[in-house]
């Protein structure tokens, strides 16, 4: 499949998919975010196109493509209606309950370029953001443009050590009769177990000393001010704080890695001995979202890292869990390619053999 790689990040996705299958392209990307587009051209060689909203001519500035992917984010949608926005003095180009949302931009490319399938990722509350209504508005638009589609949140902490739940859409140009039961089916199964173990990602505390001292410990100041805010909510009786994982680290699960991490690490840190916590190092990171081997030189020494800590742990933080993304990109390919995939001038077809 040739593909394109919308709200890219740092190219989580495009991984997966090119791992699936050699005969899996990226024909166009796309990241806003300055310090993501310097780590994906550093993972993929490739320097992907700046805000997609600054393309007016979908039809020929974006590549024809088989697959469409993207984990947009989830903006509140305007306000629908015309009149609505007459009354408020806004603008309007036309009747569209999704116009001014990131996921205006990837309905537009879908209903002009027509894809054979996409595959859309978002956090888990986008289908329960405003009563509903958001995720509603979505499927709608998606109907409209002419796709069936099948939805599933699912929990990367089968994967990976780290509870990761996220939303993921899987579609379908209807005249390909792709029915929504053969797409609920590419979404994977539970493994047996997790592909990767929070024991073997956290570095050795001796080892991590040799390698770097106290740079990743936390601060005295910022410590105590996270042991105040626990409290603080303890007493309230609820459970907010910061979350220490200890030993032993064999089959434990962290929290939710966010792009808030470098402020403090607050959501996963490390216990040291007879010490204050300390944070994930980046190559940890990389490994708690499972992104493959090759992306570890930038972290472990063996080459420059090609943005700060701080830019890293947003970009991981928003990033997806590649071991989910492949299952699901392996099982999207193999339906692909059960069904001869054939691109001409204009759109993509799918024609059963």
């Amino acid at each position: 499949m040739d593909f394109i790689d919308l709200y890219a990040g740092i190219g989580g996705i495009r991984f997966a998919f090119e791992a699936a299958s050699d005969d899996n392209i990226c024909v166009f990307s796309s990241e806003w975010n300055n310090y993501s587009k310097i780590t994906y051209n550093a993972f993929h060689g490739d320097i992907p196109f700046g805000n997609i909203h600054e393309i007016n001519d979908i039809e020929n500035e974006i590549p024809n493509h088989d697959l469409l992917t993207a984990g947009f984010p989830c903006q509140p949608f305007s306000l629908a209606g015309v009149s609505k926005k007459n009354s408020l003095g806004r603008l309007h180009g036309f009747d569209d309950p999704t116009q001014g949302t990131e996921f205006f931009k990837v309905k537009e490319i879908l209903r002009i370029k027509q894809p054979a399938t996409f595959l859309l990722e978002n956090v888990k509350n986008l289908k329960g953001h405003d009563k509903g209504r958001t995720f509603k508005t979505i499927c709608e638009s998606l109907t409209e443009i002419g796709y069936t589609f099948a939805s599933k949140i699912i929990d990367a902490a089968h994967w990976v050590p780290q509870h990761r739940e996220r939303i993921y859409i899987i579609g379908f140009r209807n005249d390909l009769n792709i029915t929504r039961e053969e797409i609920n089916d590419l979404f994977p199964e539970l493994p047996e177990q997790r592909i990767y173990d929070l024991e073997d990602i956290i570095t050795p505390e001796n080892e991590l000393r040799d390698l770097y001292g106290d740079k990743y410990t936390l601060g005295l100041g910022t410590w105590n001010a996270l042991k105040r805010h626990k409290e603080n909510h303890k007493k309230k009786g609820n459970g907010f704080g910061f979350n220490m994982i200890s030993r032993p680290f064999r089959n434990k699960i962290t929290r939710t890695m966010s792009a808030r991490y470098h402020k403090d690490g607050a959501e996963i840190l490390i216990e040291q001995e007879g010490d204050i916590p300390r944070k994930i190092t980046p190559l940890e990171a990389c490994k708690i979202q499972g992104f493959p081997e090759e992306c570890y030189k930038f972290f472990n020494g063996e080459v420059e890292q090609p943005v700060s800590n701080s830019q890293i742990y947003k970009q991981f933080g928003n990033s997806v869990a590649v071991p989910v993304l492949n299952e699901i990109a392996i099982k999207i390919t193999n339906l692909v390619e059960d069904r001869q995939l054939l691109q001409n001038n204009n759109n993509v077809i799918l024609n059963e053999i």
